[in-house]
């Protein structure tokens, strides 16, 4: 895992836009995110029952497994957004970034490459970009993905409000 602070220049989302400022693992703890490299299922497996993840699914994004919807793909999951359940991803093989929101809402890219788990609590603003990954997604329930992008209405949102309240006042 590699985290620093995004340099926001115009260019291909799937480059690592690095800035040069680096951040810690404590950095992203104050903002809610966990960080764990994981090498083995079992230990995942352990992770999921600590945490009471019942469910989860792997994704393979890349071209070749993903055909003509790719493109659209990666740009959807680039798309601003939160989520109301935790998110939680294992890579199993390759590397994407996430971009999470600092406390003073500025993107930090972190670089996830085989074997490293990131968890993004629920209300956190977030996006994904990838080359090609290989990952695993562990759910509390039943699987859903449902997103939903960035605007004001969305500050009302309970699940934000909680995460707010909790990490960035």
């Amino acid at each position: 895992m590699k985290a620093y602070l995004y340099d926001n220049l115009p260019g291909d989302q799937r480059l690592p836009h690095d800035s040069g400022t680096p951040l810690s693992a404590s950095d992203l703890i104050s903002v809610g995110v966990l960080y764990q490299r994981i090498t083995s299922l079992a230990d995942v497996n352990t992770l999921a029952t600590e945490r009471g993840y019942k469910n989860r699914d792997e994704i393979v994004v890349s071209p070749e497994k993903m055909g003509d919807v790719y493109e659209d793909k990666v740009k959807m999951f680039f798309a601003e957004h939160l989520h109301e359940d935790e998110e939680i991803r294992y890579v199993k093989d390759g590397r994407g970034y996430f971009d999470v929101r600092d406390r003073e809402d500025r993107w930090v890219r972190i670089l996830l490459e085989k074997d490293d788990l990131i968890i993004l609590p629920a209300g956190i603003y977030h996006r994904f970009t990838t080359d090609e990954t290989n990952a695993m997604r562990l759910f509390k329930d039943e699987p859903k993905w449902t997103a939903l992008n960035r605007s004001g209405e969305l500050d009302a949102n309970e699940y934000r409000k909680e995460y707010v309240a909790e990490f960035l006042s």
